[in-house]
This record gives structure tokens, sequence and C-alpha cells, in this order.
């Protein structure tokens, strides 16, 4: 039992990343760049994305090791891998994953022809995961304490929140003046599954006694709330989980409300700044919550106590569970979105006099074929943010053809190079997009692995099309 739960452990851990979309922030080719900065300086006379099929995107990683580590066929025991890997790991190191479907999209101009004016919508379903590694549990699981006499295990490292959602949005974009663009987005916020664990302290601890062998405490405070997850625990439950997590995230389940904000300004014709902040806000939670609660404080004196068999010693068991009794409440709940901010500086030059470019901009504008630039990314955590720095170059090849490089620095990786390409076909739009491609040599030895893939329909703004 204590090799499957360092197993599942360990493959979390494995399975993590950011939600930085560098690649896609300001590609302003591709309408899904609104969603990550809602004054992205795009102007369409419409759109709308191939349901299911318009925006795809998928983060994966580590920070301290790679599923090479654990499963390599090099000769070398997996309890050696297992317990190299957890060594390795940092109470510090960082599980982020996330996953998201657009469901549907679009977008269309408001006002008259001469209008600078959209409004956007849509819905996606997204799916969270965050966790700090909680390597003294983990050690503890692997090894147990024989080695550890004297050590304080610290349960406060235990920080893990999970969530699946769905986000139904409505954005307003402007293009204020010909230096300044505004947007913002509404968003509510449906959660049809989550579990946070966030608020928990306490130590286990183990030492020599003068008068027995060993001196035993464990002081417990765990709090783990949830919601939607209780009916799947109940005896005489005999429905779908996985259909019934799905009719509770759109609008069955726990709702909550956000919003962003993006602006996009030029000081010079060649020179672009722009900044957005994403998922300012909150979820609710009133419908199937649980708070289940270890709290308390047990001492024992003698040998190590048996916790897993309640007959040997014969009261040790019971005198635990009076001691850290195992506690249900029914509250309800508030979760607060992980915060992302952004922005970017670019440097725009190569001047093309196009009509036809896929940002579409007005006649008579001027157009750059090369961008360079830098960008900030943030995002809020239990305990401190997350931060990455990406250096870009933007590149127009073709008239339907845009291109964007970026290397990225964050706490995962100090190469990651990330590739994207948005190409129209008449009114068809495909972007794709790939993160840390150096390692795609051999994917089991990355820390990260990003992907981002869609189609839209594009009506641009041009009097080819009115």
């Amino acid at each position: 039992m204590r090799k499957i739960y360092l197993i599942f452990l360990l493959a979390m851990t494995i399975s993590g990343l950011a939600q930085n979309k560098q690649v896609l922030y300001n590609f302003s080719s591709i309408p899904q760049s609104l969603l990550v900065n809602p004054g992205t300086d795009i102007s369409y006379k419409y759109y709308f994305g191939v349901p299911l099929l318009s925006g795809i995107s998928a983060n994966l990683g580590s920070s301290s090791f790679s599923a090479y580590d654990l499963f390599a066929n090099n000769g070398v025991d997996f309890n050696t891998k297992l317990r190299n890997a957890v060594n390795k790991a940092s109470k510090n190191d960082k599980v982020s994953v996330n996953q998201q479907v657009e469901l549907f999209s679009g977008g269309f101009k408001v006002g008259g022809r001469e209008s600078k004016a959209y409004v956007s919508f849509g819905v996606y379903q997204e799916a969270d995961f965050f966790m700090y590694v909680p390597k003294d549990l983990a050690l503890l699981a692997l090894d147990g304490n024989k080695n550890y006499i004297g050590k304080s295990f610290d349960l406060s490292q235990l920080t893990a929140k999970a969530e699946v959602i769905s986000v139904f949005h409505v954005g307003y974009h402007k293009k204020v003046s010909d230096k300044l663009v505004l947007g913002g987005r509404a968003k509510l916020y449906s959660s049809g599954l989550n579990a946070t664990t966030t608020k928990n302290s306490g130590y286990i601890y183990t030492g020599n006694s003068n008068t027995t062998m060993y001196n035993q405490i464990i002081s417990s405070n765990l709090e783990l709330k949830t919601s939607g997850i209780a009916e799947f625990r109940k005896d005489d439950y005999n429905g779908s989980v996985a259909s019934d997590i799905a009719k509770n995230t759109f609008l069955g389940g726990n709702l909550g409300l956000g919003f962003d904000a993006g602006i996009t300004y030029y000081p010079k014709k060649n020179i672009q700044l722009t900044a957005s902040v994403i998922d300012v806000g909150f979820i609710r939670h009133s419908k199937d919550v649980e708070t289940i609660t270890y709290k308390g404080y047990y001492q024992y004196e003698g040998v190590n106590p048996n916790f897993t068999n309640p007959e040997k010693p014969e009261n040790v068991f019971d005198e635990f569970e009076a001691a850290i009794p195992r506690d249900t409440v029914y509250g309800k709940y508030t979760t607060w979105r992980p915060v992302k901010f952004n922005a970017s500086f670019q440097y725009s030059f190569g001047e093309s006099r196009s009509d036809e470019e896929c940002n579409c901009v007005s006649k008579g504008e001027t157009e750059y074929l090369n961008g360079v630039g830098a960008q900030l990314f943030a995002m809020s955590t239990p305990r401190t943010p997350l931060v990455a720095l990406t250096a870009f170059y933007r590149r127009t090849l073709f008239e339907n053809l845009q291109v964007k490089a970026t290397y990225t620095i964050d706490s995962f990786s100090s190469k990651n190079i990330g590739f994207g390409l948005s190409t129209n076909l008449g009114k068809f739009n495909l972007y794709a997009m790939v993160d840390n491609i150096l390692e795609y040599k051999d994917i089991t030895k990355a820390n990260s692995a990003t992907f981002q893939f869609g189609l839209n329909f594009i009506f641009k703004e041009n009097s080819e099309y009115y």
C-alpha cells in the first residue's frame, strides 16, 4: 500500500506545468489570443470556432524529474529509482496541470462600418491541478521513520487543489484610438468537482525516550474541502461518475463569477506594450460539499505503533482514533481562481503595405513583417507566485502565414524553446503550437511538454467580404 501511494504521488508530480501560454499570447492572427489578453489588437468582421476543435490545449511537466528517471530500462531497480526521485525532489517543487477544451466560440463587430468595437463569447471546459510536492510525507511513506529518529515530518507541506469547471464568457474589445486598445471579459464559472487542501499544519515526530524505546508525537491539523465528490462515495450510488461530473460541470453544480482585463498601447507606431490580468474570480461551493478534518494531538511511548493493525498492540489504534478523530462537516466554502498576469514589450520592423495580412488592419496602416520582444508571466498559488520570462520573435512569412518562436525560463526549465504557426486558407484558420521542442527527440526525458491546436473560420474586415 505504501508503494502504491508513492507511485501515485510521483505520477502526479511528473504531470504538471504552469498555465503559461506564451506562444499564444499576443499572437493576434488567432482569435483565441483574446482569452489570454482581451485587449489584444485584433479586428475581424466576425469569426467562429469549429465546435470542440477551436481550442485544445494541455500542459505536462515536472520541476524535478522526468518519466525517464522512473521507468528507464537501464538495469536500475525501480525501488532505487523511486527513492532517488523522492530525494531529488524539494518541498518547493511545484506541480500544475492544466487542460482546456473550447466547446464553441465566436465574435463579431458591433456598430457601423467605421466602428472599432467587438464582442466575443464562448464556453470552454477546464481542468486544473496544483500541488507542492510534500517531500516529508513522501519520505515517510517510502522509508518509514526508522532512519529519521529525531526528525520532525512537516504536515504543512501538504498543499493541493484540483478542479473541473466550465466557463461561460462574453467579452468587449475596442480600439479607442490608433495608440490604445482596451478589452474586458465577464465570466460565469460552474464547478463540477473540487478538492482543496491548503490550510494544513502539524508534524509527526519520533525520538528516543528515557524510559522506553521511542517517544512518538503526532500533532495534526489537516483539512480537506470537497464539492461534487461525496455522492460518488455513497454505498447506494449507482450512476455514471463521468456523466454526473459532466452534468454538474455545465451549470448543474457550484457557481462563481470572474473577469479578465487587458490593454495594448503603442507609444510609437512600431513599439507595442501589452498587459492583461486573467481569472480574477471565485466559486461558491454549496452543493454536495464536505469538509473532512483530522485535528488533534497524540503521543505514544514504546515501540513504533502499527496503525494498520488495530490488534497489535490492542489499544493503540483506538487511542489514535480517539486522539485525532476524523470529523466531517457540510458547510459552504469559497475558492479563488488562480490569477494570471501577463505583460509584454514588442519592437516591430520590416514594413509591409499589404492589405491582405491575416490581422486585417485598415487600409493605409503600416504593417511590419517582424517583431521581437519579451513577455512576463505570473500566476498566483497558495504560497508564492509562479513566474516565467519569455523572449520571442514573430515573423510574417507569407500573406496568410505567421510564425512565432519563443525562449522561456521558468521553474520547470531554463531551455524551453517553443514554436507556433497560424495560417489562413481562405476563411479557414488553422493554428498549432508546441513547447520545449528540444526534448521531443526523447519526450520521456522532458521536464515539460505543451501543445495547443485549433480551427476557426475568420471573416476579414476588408472590401473582399463586404
